[in-house]
């Protein structure tokens, strides 16, 4: 049997970590949604450069775009391209979007990296894609950096539905939870009518990168109890935050808005491709394994677990072990909320060069093309 159909039944949702024009159009999406029972599609600025910087996909749309308007800035062009890739994932998801009545069949589009530090902006930038792009399976992502908190409560009072990303840590976990129940608040206190739907919102909480960072520090500090805790805090602190969502959503902070029908904000696993050779494939996979959850992989870590994957409910596993494992962390001298700071600071910055990377690359293809 395919190993994504039981984590359906087991209530997490598989959602790709990768879009481009050819995975749409040959016919490769469709596939992984009717037969992986695919349930959404995420990207970023880095899966939008390694798409179209790279081959010829896209050079015959920019020609035409270009026919038809030279003056088109780097900027346009990208989203041109970028914003008929989404509109057509959407369109091959939409189906999924119905069948679950806005639980699943979500793509996502992130604001510019460029103004994770700049409330007004993102809010600014969220209304304007989710304007240019008219999908209600649309999600917009925004970063769950200090400026994109109050930004996540004014788009969810607005209706719109928002994918908050780069989240490390427990207290941002916490903020962004926080954040979407204000703006659900705002938006019963503001909907036009009881039949108008609730925005729909996920919380991507990230996962291998932690490990990537703390393993460093524990391989410096070279004790047997250091070196035992390697390839472990990452799943801890993912493990650690489902529990907070569990008492969140289903305890006393949501229960008014839960008795009005409002969804719950789904943790959303992200960063889940396994980055050291080591550890499994598959390991931030089968150890995150729980209902209320997305799952978003990128294509190499979706055909491991396709290939060996094994399905059973994990997510609450060890959670006092999860728990003494942080605490033992902390008794090492390792600040693991300063090395979450840090992991969100450099995936802002990591995106924002990938932006202007992917730019710079379509500059070169515009000379080429005009050439």
């Amino acid at each position: 049997m395919n190993p994504f159909e039981p984590l359906l039944q087991l209530g997490q949702s598989i959602w790709l970590d990768s879009i481009s024009r050819d995975l749409i159009n040959s016919g490769e999406l469709q596939r992984m949604v009717n037969e992986d029972k695919l349930r959404g599609v995420t990207s970023n600025p880095t899966i939008f450069e390694q798409a179209m910087a790279h081959g010829q996909s896209y050079d015959h749309a920019m020609r035409q775009l270009l026919r038809s308007n030279r003056q088109l800035s780097d900027k346009d062009l990208f989203e041109a391209l970028a914003f008929e890739d989404i509109r057509m994932a959407a369109d091959v998801l939409r189906p999924v979007y119905d069948a679950t009545q806005g639980g699943d069949g979500y793509v996502s589009l992130e604001v510019s990296p460029h103004l994770a530090n700049d409330m007004e902006a993102t809010v600014a930038d969220v209304h304007r894609l989710w304007n240019a792009v008219q999908r209600p399976n649309l999600m917009i992502k925004i970063p769950a950096t200090p400026a994109g908190i109050p930004a996540i409560t004014q788009c969810i009072a607005a209706g719109i539905n928002i994918n908050v990303t780069l989240m490390f840590s427990l207290q941002n976990y916490a903020d962004v939870s926080q954040a979407y129940i204000r703006g659900l608040g705002h938006r019963a206190d503001t909907k036009p009518d009881s039949a108008a739907p609730w925005p729909a919102s996920v919380a991507s909480f990230f996962v291998s990168r932690v490990d990537s960072a703390v393993d460093p520090l524990l391989d410096k500090i070279g004790t047997t109890e250091a070196l035992s805790l390697r390839g472990k805090i990452a799943i801890a602190n993912a493990r650690l935050a489902y529990q907070r969502f569990r008492e969140t959503f289903y305890g006393e902070p949501f229960a008014g808005l839960r008795a009005q029908g409002a969804p719950v904000q789904r943790p959303l696993w992200g960063s889940t491709g396994t980055k050291n050779p080591a550890y499994s494939d598959v390991m931030y996979v089968e150890q995150l394994i729980g209902p209320d959850t997305v799952n978003t992989l990128p294509p190499k870590t979706m055909a491991a677990f396709r290939d060996h994957g094994r399905v059973r409910p994990t997510l609450q596993e060890g959670i006092e072990q999860a728990d003494a494992d942080v605490a033992k962390l902390r008794e090492l001298g390792i600040d693991l909320d300063a090395v979450t700071r840090q992991l969100q600071e450099d995936g802002v910055a990591a995106f924002a060069a990938s932006y202007d990377k992917l730019l710079a690359a379509l500059n070169g293809k515009r000379q080429s093309i005009a050439a």
